[in-house]
């Protein structure tokens, strides 16, 4: 099963940073629980590829770059695992829980809901930034308005195709905050990338964007995902590094 890691900040056009799950080598916390499922021994062996140096930010740009994190040019394809081959006509996306009736999309139907341009920059929990990246897809606000919220629900949790699982709090996914992409710089979303469709969380590490997303799901309580359960922050923003449990 493959685990997320890196890839993407706030709605359109808002400049801050994100990130994703780690390698190994700023694995300091302790394991905690192995979700049912997962392979302690296979989520320590990860792939890294991507790299080419590091870059100092100058002028404006070194505002944007989030404490710990160096900018990047490149979109360093992180993942642990085999990449999912998910063809379009496969694909679906679902909401459920805590809502009056799951909502279903397959591709074109997902296709055909409004979609937005985003231009955000995104911070993975590797330490990498990159600024400006150009996402297309549908907001989580629009997803949203096909069904009707318990009042309950106060979490989401993110699921994957290959069984990843991140969480977040509601309102870290509204007002624009967050997004399904299925384009990247105007081309379909590669699958090394999280293609067909991947959540962007802007502002939160990358490893909260679940790539190869398949559906959310809104929830009462919080429930950890993959990383989280293994030790990493349950919150996740780059801005008050929040890498790590604790932190």
């Amino acid at each position: 099963m493959p685990r997320e890691w890196c890839g993407p900040s706030i709605g359109p056009v808002v400049h801050r940073s994100l990130a994703q799950a780690p390698p190994s080598r700023f694995s300091r916390p302790s394991v905690r629980r192995v979700p049912s499922g997962y392979s302690a021994s296979v989520a320590d062996q990860f792939v890294s590829r991507g790299f080419t140096g590091r870059r100092q930010p100058a002028g404006d740009e070194a505002s944007r770059i989030p404490p710990g994190q160096y900018l990047t040019r490149d979109f360093p394809v992180l993942s642990a695992g085999p990449t999912p081959s998910i063809q379009p006509s496969d694909w679906a996306f679902t909401i459920d829980g805590l809502v009056n009736e799951p909502v279903t999309w397959s591709w074109d139907e997902f296709q055909a809901l409004p979609r937005q341009d985003w231009t955000v920059d995104i911070s993975c929990v590797t330490k990498w930034t990159r600024l400006d990246m150009h996402w297309t897809g549908v907001s989580v606000d629009s997803l949203l308005e096909n069904v009707t919220l318990d009042p309950a629900a106060r979490f989401v949790v993110a699921h994957s195709y290959g069984g990843y699982t991140t969480n977040l709090p509601l309102e870290d996914a509204l007002n624009g905050q967050a997004f399904v992409a299925y384009a990247y710089d105007g081309q379909p979303l590669e699958p090394a990338h999280g293609g067909p469709a991947r959540l962007v969380v802007p502002h939160l590490y990358f490893w909260k964007s679940a790539k190869w997303v398949r559906g959310l799901r809104l929830l009462a309580a919080d429930e950890p995902g993959f990383w989280e359960s293994l030790g990493y922050h349950n919150h996740g923003d780059p801005w008050r590094e929040e890498r790590y449990s604790g932190d």
